[in-house]
C-alpha cells in the first residue's frame, strides 16, 4: 500500500468534506448570525461532538484498531469476526446508555458546559432543548467510528473519508430549506445533527458486509478482545482528548464573555479545522493502521521509519496551511462568512480568534502524528501523563490570557498547549527509542522554512489592507481568495522545487 497516494485519497475527500463544511457554516452565518441562537446551537452541538472526538474516533479507535490489527495479523479470520462482533455489541450497549442518561441530565449538562447561560433564561432553555435532540448523534457517530477503524485496517481508506460530507449535506439542506418549518427556525440545526449520523452510519453498512465484517449480534463481556480495548480505551481518553477537553473549558470561560463569544470561537475553529483535518486527521488515519501492523509484524525500524515520513509530510504541509491561515484570516472571514446577520465586528472578533489559533496549528496536527506513535504499540499511559500535564497548563494559559485578549486569548491558550502536547510526546518517542530521526532533518527544516516565509511575504502584500474586504462585493471576495491561494501555492511549490524537493522523495509504502 503507497501511504502517500493513500494521504491523496483521504485528503481529497476530507477536503470535498471540509469545502462542503463551509458552505454549511456559510448558510448558518448569513441565516443565524453569532448571537444568542448560534450561542445555543455551538454549545448544544459541542457536547456530542466532544465525546464524539474522545470516546469514538479518539479513544476508542485509537483502543481498538492496533488490537484489530493485531488479531488480523496474528490469528483466525474467525477470532477477528468475534473480536467485532463483540466489541460492536458492548460500544451499542454503551452508547445507547450514555445518550439516553445525557439526554436526561441535559439541564445540568448544559450548566456545567456553559454556565454562564444560566443568567439568560431564553438562551440556557432553548440550548436544552436543542442539546436532547443532538445528544443521539454520539450513537450514530460512534459506530460509525467503529466501522471506519475497521475499514481502515483494511485499507479501505476512501469511504469513511467521506462519510463527513452527509453530515454537512444535512445541515445545508436544512439551514436553506427547513429553517422556517420550525420555531425557533435554529432547532433545524439539531435535527441536521440528528439525520447527519443517521445517514453516516447507514452508508457504512454496505462496505462492512462486503468485506465480511458487518458485526452481528454477539454480547460477550468476556471476551479478551474487549476487555483489552476497554482496558486501553479507559486512560486514553485523556492522552487523546487533551484539545477537545480544552475546547469545552474553552466554552466554560467563553460562556461569561460578551454574547457572541461563542460563535466567533466557533466559526474561527471551523477555519483551523479545514488544514487540521485535511492533513492531521488524513495522517493519523492511515498512520495508525500501518504503525500497528509493523508493530504486531515485530519491525521496529519500520516503524520509526514511518513516524519519520509521517513528521516530515507534516512540516511540510501544516507550516504553509498556518502562516496562510494567519495572512489570510480577515480575506477568509470576510468571503466565507460576512454576509447577512454576521456583521462587521463579528468578523474582526472572528479574525483575532483565527490567529491565534493559527499559531498553534502545526502542534494540534503533529499530536495526530506523534500520539498514534504510542497507542499503535498499545502504550497509554505515556500520552495519558502528557495530555494531563498539557491540560493543567493550558488552563493557566486560559486565566493569564482571557483578561487582555479575551475570547483570542483563549484560542492562544489551546493552541501553545497543543504545542506543549506535540513537544512532550516527540521528547518522549525519542527517550522510550521508538522513534530515531532519519538524516537530513536541519536541510529539510531550513528549505520548508524559506519556502514559508517566501509565500508568506507574498500574501501579505498581494491581499492590500484588511478592511477592504468588508466592504467588497462577494464575486470580487471570492475571485481575489481564489488568486491568492494559487498564489500562494505557486510561490511555495516553486520555492520548494528550486531547493530540490520532489514528489517521489515522499513515496513510502506502508504496512499490508
Amino acid at each position: 500500500m503507497n501511504l502517500l497516494r493513500a494521504l491523496a485519497t483521504v485528503s481529497s475527500m476530507t477536503l470535498l468534506s471540509r469545502i462542503l463544511g463551509y458552505a454549511r457554516d456559510f448558510f448558518i452565518a448569513r441565516i443565524f448570525g453569532a448571537g444568542l441562537a448560534t450561542d445555543a446551537f455551538v454549545v448544544a452541538f459541542r457536547i456530542p461532538n466532544l465525546l464524539r472526538r474522545m470516546f469514538a474516533e479518539g479513544a476508542f479507535s485509537q483502543a481498538f484498531v492496533p488490537i484489530l490489527a493485531e488479531v488480523r495479523n496474528r490469528e483466525s479470520a474467525e477470532a477477528t469476526r468475534s473480536l467485532v462482533d463483540s466489541v460492536s455489541t458492548a460500544l451499542f450497549l454503551a452508547l445507547l446508555a450514555t445518550a439516553a442518561l445525557g439526554m436526561a441530565l441535559a439541564p445540568l449538562v448544559v450548566y456545567v458546559s456553559a454556565p454562564g447561560f444560566a443568567a439568560e433564561p431564553g438562551k440556557f432553555a432553548l440550548t436544552v432543548a436543542m442539546l436532547r435532540i443532538t445528544f443521539p448523534y454520539i450513537v450514530f457517530i460512534s459506530l460509525v467510528a467503529m466501522a471506519a477503524g475497521i475499514l481502515n485496517t483494511w485499507s479501505r481508506f476512501a469511504v469513511p473519508a467521506f462519510t463527513p460530507v452527509l453530515l454537512n449535506i444535512s445541515f445545508i439542506v436544512g439551514a436553506a430549506f427547513f429553517a422556517d418549518r420550525f420555531d425557533p427556525p435554529v432547532l433545524v440545526l439539531a435535527w441536521a445533527v440528528f439525520a447527519g449520523g443517521l445517514l453516516q452510519l447507514l452508508l457504512q453498512l454496505p462496505f462492512l458486509a462486503r468485506i465480511g465484517m458487518l458485526p452481528r449480534w454477539r454480547l460477550d463481556m468476556k471476551h479478551p478482545g474487549v476487555r483489552r480495548v476497554l482496558k486501553l480505551m479507559a486512560p486514553a481518553v485523556f492522552g487523546v482528548s487533551v484539545s477537545q477537553v480544552s475546547l469545552l473549558i474553552n466554552t466554560i470561560f467563553a460562556s461569561f464573555l460578551v454574547t457572541g463569544s461563542v460563535s466567533w470561537l466557533y466559526y474561527a475553529d471551523r477555519l483551523m479545522e479545514f488544514p487540521a483535518g485535511v492533513l492531521g486527521a488524513a495522517l493519523g488515519t492511515i498512520l495508525l493502521p500501518s504503525l500497528s501492523k509493523h508493530h504486531a509484524s515485530g519491525a521496529p525500524e519500520s516503524y520509526s521509519r514511518l513516524l519519520d515520513w509521517g513528521l516530515r509530510v507534516t512540516l511540510l504541509l501544516a507550516l504553509p496551511a498556518a502562516a496562510a491561515l494567519a495572512v489570510l484570516a480577515m480575506p477568509l472571514i470576510a468571503t466565507l462568512f460576512h454576509y447577512g446577520q454576521f456583521n462587521v465586528q463579528d468578523a474582526w472578533m472572528t479574525r483575532d480568534a483565527l490567529v491565534a489559533y493559527s499559531l498553534g496549528l502545526v502542534g494540534m496536527i503533529l499530536v495526530k502524528i506523534l500520539a498514534p506513535g504510542f497507542y499503535a504499540k498499545q502504550n497509554v499511559v505515556t500520552p495519558v501523563k502528557i495530555g494531563l500535564a498539557t491540560l493543567a497548563v493550558t488552563q493557566v494559559m486560559n486565566f493569564a490570557f482571557i483578561g487582555p485578549f479575551k475570547h483570542a486569548g483563549l484560542a492562544l491558550a489551546i493552541g501553545l498547549g497543543a504545542c506543549l502536547n506535540a513537544l512532550l510526546l516527540y521528547l518522549m518517542l525519542r527517550k522510550q527509542k521508538i522513534y530515531t530521526p532519519q538524516p537530513g532533518w536541519p536541510a529539510f527544516a531550513l528549505k520548508v522554512g524559506g519556502a514559508v516565509a517566501a509565500m508568506a511575504a507574498a500574501l501579505w502584500f498581494a491581499m492590500g489592507q484588511a478592511a477592504a474586504w468588508l466592504h467588497a462585493g462577494w464575486q470580487w471576495k471570492l475571485g481575489m481568495l481564489a488568486g491568492l491561494v494559487l498564489l500562494g501555492i505557486a510561490v511555495y511549490g516553486a520555492c520548494l522545487f528550486t531547493f530540490g524537493f520532489r514528489l517521489r522523495h515522499f513515496s513510502i509504502r506502508g504496512a499490508d
